[in-house]
């Protein structure tokens, strides 16, 4: 019989399901509620010493949808982090743990660039009893002139200074939060990782603008006329998020072994799930798809990442973790490999034609790219 429990960083999650950063876990009474629908781990919204400096506005989301409007593909926000009291945090932080004494909760902090700041957060979380830390390096949108967020994350040799701060007061397993917003997402991670930190998470939100009203001709969301880039997240990034995914659990294999990977963008079913963990992940986290559907989503991703392991004959997490890994390489690997299997094809007289480039035809454009994508 597979079980969805696994352990993470010394961290016992009963299964790899984590509320993200966000808007699910924005205070004490939405934290106890997705622990009491069945969360293996929350991550509360992300923190700061100084709560004064964030200010919100409204509206600050921005739906992609289909075009039949039936669904939501892309979502785009322009939040800020916790508007909350740092006080009142710390109180909600150990009500959480007396009322959830099983449940993972970790504290997304985030800091300017500030030695003492990183310092007394982490350790003033940890007295407050939260399970583990994530870094917030990602953040795309507010807050930059502090250089906080993206600012910090999209430098390497400023993360990995800040990671260092931490791990030298962090008592509890620490993640730094990537962001997708830049060119190579390996070089940030490393840091994080050569400076101490138990993993990485990926990705935040990529950096966007989700569309024009065509009748206003105003950017969206729209805020008095005006808006902001903001961060896209959703069924949409599921692509940018596995690939990412993938880049980091690759570098941890061949120079961290051990270290960890939580997925995260576009997760919304236990099949998304299964995908990240066969890329290396060891935990999956949702955002967006708990505020399209609700806390309650957990109960059937649960159930379906049972039965994929089930059907794989898979008994626990570990087992498929990053298994389809090894099936990446590069392209001239790939040329090789076909070139091989068609001689062998000419060989059985059973050779299929793929047209080159200056085959293609206007006509029949269409098929073409149909029979291409079939290989």
């Amino acid at each position: 019989m597979p079980t969805l429990a696994t352990t993470v960083d010394g961290l016992k999650f009963k299964n790899p399901f984590v509320i993200a950063s966000g808007p699910p876990g924005t205070n004490l009474n939405v934290i106890n509620r997705a622990f009491r629908e069945g969360w293996g781990g929350v991550i509360a919204k992300t923190v700061s010493l100084d709560s004064t400096k964030v200010i919100n506005v409204t509206p600050r989301y921005g739906k992609l949808l289909s075009k039949d409007k039936a669904e939501v593909i892309g979502w785009e926000n322009i939040e800020l982090i916790s508007d909350r009291p740092f006080s009142i945090w710390l109180e909600e932080f150990k009500k959480a743990k007396d009322t959830n004494p099983e449940g993972i909760l970790i504290a997304s902090i985030m800091e300017e660039y500030n030695k003492d700041a990183w310092i007394e957060i982490v350790e003033r979380c940890q007295e407050a009893g939260v399970d583990s830390f994530e870094l917030n390096f990602s953040c795309p949108h507010g807050l930059p002139e502090r250089k906080m967020g993206m600012a910090m994350g999209q430098d390497p040799e400023l993360l990995g200074e800040v990671c260092e701060w931490v791990m030298s007061a962090a008592k509890k397993p620490v993640w730094a939060k990537m962001t997708p917003n830049i060119t190579a997402i390996e070089e940030p991670g490393r840091k994080a990782l050569a400076a101490g930190c138990q993993g990485v998470a990926a990705i935040n939100t990529i950096r966007s603008v989700i569309g024009v009203n065509l009748d206003t001709l105003r950017p969206e969301p729209s805020v008095e006329g005006y808006t902001t880039p903001g961060g896209y997240s959703s069924r949409a990034v599921k692509p940018i998020a596995l690939r990412v995914c993938m880049e980091l659990a690759t570098m941890i294999a061949r120079e961290y072994p051990g270290r960890s990977v939580s997925g995260i963008g576009g997760v919304e079913t236990g099949e998304d799930a299964a995908e990240f963990i066969l890329l290396g992940s060891d935990t999956v986290q949702v955002c967006t798809g708990v505020m399209k559907f609700g806390y309650a989503m957990v109960k059937p991703m649960c159930e379906q990442l049972l039965a994929f392991m089930e059907k794989h004959k898979f008994e626990t997490i570990s087992d498929f973790k990053g298994k389809s890994l090894p099936y990446f390489t590069t392209h001239a690997e790939l040329v090789r490999r076909q070139k091989e299997r068609k001689a062998a094809q000419k060989a059985a007289g059973e050779q299929k034609v793929v047209k080159a480039d200056g085959e293609w035809s206007g006509d029949d454009f269409v098929k073409q790219s149909a029979a291409l994508a079939d290989g």
